[in-house]
């Protein structure tokens, strides 16, 4: 199944289009993208029985985040062997969790100001939270998993290494710095949910490939360390980290300019497409 958030509005996605979920259900359940995922289960299986011929064709330039106010955005950093490598760092024992504050996220597609000289690109995928979690085994962390999307977590060099203590929760989360779409699409759609590729591209260079199988500490594990910390929400998003080739780690270094675009690439997901303007 894949649900998205069209100009604001909840909509299941069909081989012909898009569902309005609030006029197909007659109301029972909410427009509100970030609503469904209170109701989850309830929603997968209203949704399983919705015909295909009530979808519309839709124009992709109305999509916007999938989980569009979750509660928490967490960030696990050096979660990739090869990023971990050229970061000059070694691979770390446990989560390195950092939060992205949810006014900076912005759907898949359009513009987004940069904050100085120093903003770096890192393709991620994104799990979104589908059922409360607490003290889940990671056997189980699959299971309270709506569905995943693709991210980036755009990051301000200088501001996130400022300082004698890094900023990283400042540095990534200027507004527009956590794109996520264009869609979420449930775990069950894959034919290996732990092994998908992704990828970034600048002015059509490819910059980042990696799979999702070389994570230290892969999804399921990432919602069990979480949620013996603290309750995971419905809604609530965990970037899962970047693989290498990430601008700072460049010789020389390299950052992300006005006029520039990035195309950011999930396997099985789809594509996110922004372009960046000078500092507002």
């Amino acid at each position: 199944m894949r649900i998205a958030n069209l100009a604001g509005r909840l909509v299941l996605l069909t081989g012909g289009g898009a569902v309005d979920v609030e006029r197909a259900s007659a109301q029972r359940f909410s427009a509100d993208p970030h609503a469904v995922y209170a109701r989850w289960d309830e929603f997968v299986a209203w949704a399983a029985g919705v015909p295909a011929t009530g979808a519309e064709p839709f124009d992709e330039a109305g999509l916007r985040a999938p989980s569009p106010t979750p509660s928490q955005v967490f960030g696990v950093g050096l979660n990739y062997r090869d990023h971990a490598a050229e970061s000059g760092l070694g691979l770390p024992d446990s989560p390195a969790v950092f939060t992205k504050f949810p006014s900076c996220l912005t759907g898949p597609h359009g513009g987004i100001a940069l904050t100085g000289s120093t903003v770096d690109w890192e393709v991620e995928l994104v799990a979104v939270i589908g059922r409360e979690a607490r003290h889940v085994p990671a056997e189980r962390g699959w299971e309270h998993v709506a569905g995943l999307t693709a991210g980036q977590d755009l990051s301000d060099r200088t501001v996130q290494l400022a300082g004698p203590a890094p900023q990283f929760s400042l540095g990534k989360s200027a507004p527009g710095f956590g794109p996520t779409g264009p869609w979420l699409v449930t775990p069950d759609e894959f034919a290996d949910r732990d092994d998908l590729e992704l990828s970034s591209e600048v002015n059509g260079e490819p910059v980042q490939k990696g799979r999702t199988s070389d994570l230290v500490f892969p999804v399921a594990e990432l919602v069990a360390r979480l949620s013996a910390i603290l309750p995971l929400r419905p809604g609530d998003l965990i970037f899962t980290g970047t693989p290498a080739g990430v601008g700072v780690a460049r010789t020389p270094q390299r950052f992300l300019a006005a006029g520039d675009e990035l195309v950011t690439t999930v396997e099985g997901i789809g594509s996110m497409r922004h372009r960046f303007t000078g500092p507002s």
